[in-house]
């Protein structure tokens, strides 16, 4: 069980930083005219209970649906609660591997 939270906890990890990146990339480049930012998607790995994944795909924007005034239709709002948001699921992942590493290491002093 332990080395399954290690595993599960990486992939939140990586999944949680990539979804950081994808915020920052739609940040940076949200007074670029004709940038179509995008969004990540969480999703449960398979098999069930082994991580997550991360799908990231560029939202269709028309030039009506021009939110927060950016050229690109890059809300700045949204783009700062997702950065939080994935952020704190970042911190809980790395909670979680040491919480596992806590117990894994628990486990090898009783068994020595």
């Amino acid at each position: 069980m332990t080395i399954s939270a290690l595993g599960i906890g990486l992939t939140g990890l990586q999944a949680n930083g990539k979804a950081l990146g994808v915020a920052a990339h739609n940040t940076a480049n949200m007074n670029t005219d004709h940038f179509v930012p995008q969004s990540a998607s969480f999703n449960e790995a398979r098999p069930a209970g082994t991580g997550v994944t991360l799908s990231i795909a560029a939202r269709d924007l028309s030039a009506t649906e021009n939110v927060g005034g950016a050229p690109s239709g890059t809300d700045p709002a949204a783009s700062i609660v997702n950065s939080l948001v994935y952020k704190a699921g970042f911190e809980l992942s790395a909670k979680l591997i040491q919480a596992a590493d806590e117990r894994l290491g628990t486990l090898i002093d009783i068994r020595a």
